[in-house]
């Protein structure tokens, strides 16, 4: 059971979604109004997905996620947000998210948003994805001189290749003729050797990398 914190601002939509999990299989671990809360709760239940609002009372919610995610590798955070401001969807993928969705979204897409994440996947609202890409893209393009990145296997870099086209893990298996836990080791894998935290990041690192085109 895929377990999940709903941090929100807004009482009565809080206990919504926290009711629509519930319903529909999720252990939800606890709910946050704030995120000094959120950050707190998180370290203490350590949920596999953190449901994150933007505006919060005491603090922004991308405060919230830079915290959880670097305190909690194992913990993805998705943002579910009334914004589709730019700069708020590429300042919480910077910060860590590993997703964004819209707050007009159906509950049957919560749901298989929520499934996707705790699956490592990214997910996005249709037309933020694009954007993220985008973005990084443009950073591709500024100079770097960092030092030389670790060595992949050419598995690994198959994966990663086919990461950034933003395939998920069963339509690289299916791609690779691999099975879904060996696609999913490969990516576990290169997350750790290039030290990076989830999937939208390896996307970024492939874009920056020119494996995207290839």
């Amino acid at each position: 059971m895929i377990s999940v914190m709903v941090v929100d601002d807004h009482p009565i939509w809080r206990d919504g979604v926290a009711r629509d999990l519930t319903e529909n299989g999720f252990d939800v671990k606890a709910t946050a109004p704030d995120a000094s809360a959120a950050v707190r709760i998180a370290n203490t239940v350590r949920p596999d997905v953190v449901l994150m609002d933007l505006n919060l009372g005491d603090s922004s919610g991308v405060d919230a996620t830079r915290e959880i995610t670097a305190s909690l590798p194992d913990t993805r955070v998705l943002v579910l947000s009334a914004s589709g401001e730019h700069d708020d969807v590429l300042e919480a993928v910077k910060a860590g998210a590993s997703g964004y969705l819209m707050k007009s979204a159906s509950a049957r897409e919560l749901v298989d948003a929520v499934h996707r994440t705790a699956q490592g996947d990214p997910v996005f609202t249709a037309g933020l994805a694009g954007l993220v890409l985008g973005e990084y893209r443009r950073m591709a393009d500024a100079p770097d001189g960092g030092p030389p990145p670790p060595k992949l296997t050419e598995r690994e870099t198959d994966v990663l290749r086919l990461v950034a086209k933003g395939l998920t893990s069963r339509q690289i298996a299916e791609r690779l003729v691999l099975s879904h836990r060996t696609v999913e080791n490969h990516v576990q894998s290169t997350l750790r050797k290039l030290q990076l935290h989830n999937r939208v990041e390896l996307a970024r690192y492939a874009i920056e990398h020119g494996l995207d085109a290839e």
